[in-house]
């Protein structure tokens, strides 16, 4: 979500505020702080003795925990994907900003759940059925096309790099208030040397014990976090004199001029001439959310199909913590929170200032901790991506499991130093604008994951075609996109051609994507050009964990019928 208001500003006096990043260290809360990650550092590694598998040396049991994961492991894996540092710091972040506008992520995670619950016990099934480990796997087996498959997984592994960079922008807005993140000339080794330190545990603890590491964290994360937005909900509107109170003092300081001449900062309730943005910006997200390989990844580890349905329903709770969540940036507007021209300090910085040290050592471990539970689902859905996608395809195709295990491990380490590279060596509205158009590419993915879980009917050709066309036209109308601090990629809403209103450019490039992929397949079956060999039957897509007349654990080369490829 662009940050449309102004880097600063809100009721109060900010130069006055306790605790901005150059004051000193909160020795307290740093302490409360590195107790939660030294605990979350020991479970993960710890993690691989966990459900640990005889034969563990394979993508299986790495990548997807042996797809072994119950209900409520799944649930808090799927949480603590979902929603990260990133969403903690964001979303509040953007209603601090912009207000009403940055509500769309409630909606759409309402949204997202109905859809989900149609097709993914449908991917689960024929994923296990077959031995697929990503979506990838699934498009080239459905469609017989490695050029598709290709498509797909590099996409996503675009898509998710930016996404794992944001976790870090999020740890680093937390340093930064604790005092330990350096001011603006500190040498850059000792202002950055604290988040080299958390990724590099990071990394090992992701290469020794694959997903079980995430999975395990998961539960500290999502109880942190509950903890700390039902404290914050209740304990902060009686510091500032009530919902009464800031509503008006948000409503006032969002009807204040904005970065935009003419144009105020913001608005307390959307208005009539950004419905249409908002409206599409909702469901594009929602369409996206799920196409990401770390949601995938997290839904494939699971043991059963029911796994999946009682998820989806009972993942809305999560829902009604983001909108609770969202409230916090009306509350950094009434507290005259001092963000130093960077609107990602407004919560970490809400809690300093509101919370006693120690509890607000435990609200920045929360952030801290949901930053490295998804990084490391992400990286490891970004090295199976590459593993079976690239690697095993088209680099080495008589790869072994033990090959593509080690493989994998090695991938998972490369993202997440490219992730820490990427946010160390530029500035932070490039990650946030990488993963806006993260978001407008995976969407693109929708046509071959989503069709090919319900029909055969689209051409391979058109599938691949209809993904182009969407690529280019999302990257260039973004590109086209300014904002008031940059030219190029300033947001990710345009002008929708033809209807003239403000609209979601990964929604349009989508629309025009579904009709390419139709277009273009009415032709080739026109003129019969040759389809690829699907290798699932329709009995895959319902079939269950006890339906065992192929091995879940087999690759998909050696699983189903010939691949044709």
């Amino acid at each position: 979500m662009p940050f449309s208001g102004p880097t600063s500003g809100g009721p109060g006096t900010p130069a006055t505020l306790a605790a901005s990043a150059t004051q000193g260290v909160n020795g307290t809360a740093l302490a409360v702080f590195v107790f939660f990650f030294l605990a979350v550092t020991v479970m993960g590694f710890l993690a691989a003795r966990w459900r640990k598998a005889e034969q563990s040396d394979s993508l299986d049991e790495w990548g997807l925990g042996g797809r072994s994961f119950g209900t409520w492991i799944t649930w808090f894996l799927l949480g603590g994907d979902l929603y990260t540092a990133y969403t903690f710091v964001a979303v509040p972040a953007a209603i601090y900003a912009a207000g009403a506008a940055g509500f769309f992520a409630v909606p759409y995670t309402i949204l997202v759940y109905p859809l989900i619950f149609t097709f993914l016990p449908r991917l689960w099934s024929v994923s296990h059925k077959h031995g697929y480990v990503t979506t990838s796997d699934f498009v080239r087996g459905r469609f017989g096309s490695k050029g598709l498959s290709l498509a797909v997984a590099l996409t996503g592994i675009l898509a998710t790099m930016p996404y794992i960079a944001l976790q870090l922008v999020g740890i680093q807005a937390v340093l930064d208030v604790m005092g330990i993140g350096g001011g603006e000339h500190t040498n850059w080794f000792v202002k950055d040397l604290p988040l080299l330190i958390g990724f590099a545990v990071l990394a090992a603890y992701t290469y020794s014990s694959g997903l079980r590491a995430p999975a395990l964290i998961a539960f500290v994360k999502d109880g942190l976090i509950y903890l700390v937005i039902i404290v914050a909900i209740v304990y902060i509107p009686i510091k500032l004199g009530g919902f009464d109170a800031i509503f008006d003092a948000a409503g006032k300081a969002l009807a204040q001029p904005g970065a935009v001449p003419g144009k105020p900062r913001g608005e307390l309730v959307s208005g009539p001439n950004a419905q249409w943005a908002y409206a599409t910006l909702g469901l594009g997200s929602a369409l996206a959310l799920f196409m990401y390989p770390h949601s995938i990844t997290a839904t494939l580890s699971s043991r059963n199909r029911n796994v999946i349905r009682r998820n989806t329903t009972i993942l809305p709770l999560y829902s009604l913590l983001l909108g609770f969540l969202a409230l916090l940036g009306f509350m950094a507007v009434k507290a005259g929170t001092d963000i130093q021209g960077n609107p990602q300090l407004a919560i970490p910085q809400l809690f300093e200032d509101m919370f006693p040290s120690w509890f607000a050592g435990v609200a920045f471990a929360a952030i801290g901790v949901g930053a490295l539970v998804p990084a490391a689902i992400m990286s490891i859905a970004a090295a199976n991506l590459f593993t079976r996608n690239v690697y095993k395809d088209f680099l080495r195709r008589d790869a072994t499991p033990e090959q593509e295990h080690k493989v994998a491990k090695l991938v998972s380490l490369l993202v997440k130093v490219g992730a820490l590279v990427f946010v160390l060596t530029m500035d932070k509205t490039v990650a946030i604008n990488f993963q806006l158009l993260g978001g407008i590419w995976i969407l693109q993915t929708l046509p071959a994951l989503v069709g090919g879980l319900f029909t055969r009917w689209f051409h391979r050709w058109a599938l691949l075609a209809g993904w182009a066309a969407g690529m280019l036209y999302g990257t260039l109308a973004a590109y086209g996109v300014a904002s008031p601090t940059q030219k190029h990629f300033g947001g990710s809403s345009a002008e929708i051609p033809g209807i003239g209103e403000i609209g979601y450019i990964g929604l349009t490039a989508f629309v025009l994507n579904v009709v390419v992929t139709v277009v273009l397949t009415l032709v080739l079956k026109a003129v019969k050009a040759p389809d690829g060999i699907d290798e699932t039957s329709p009995a895959d897509y319902t079939a269950d964990a006890g339906d065992e007349s192929v091995s879940a654990g087999l690759p998909p080369a050696t699983a189903g019928a010939p691949s044709g490829h």
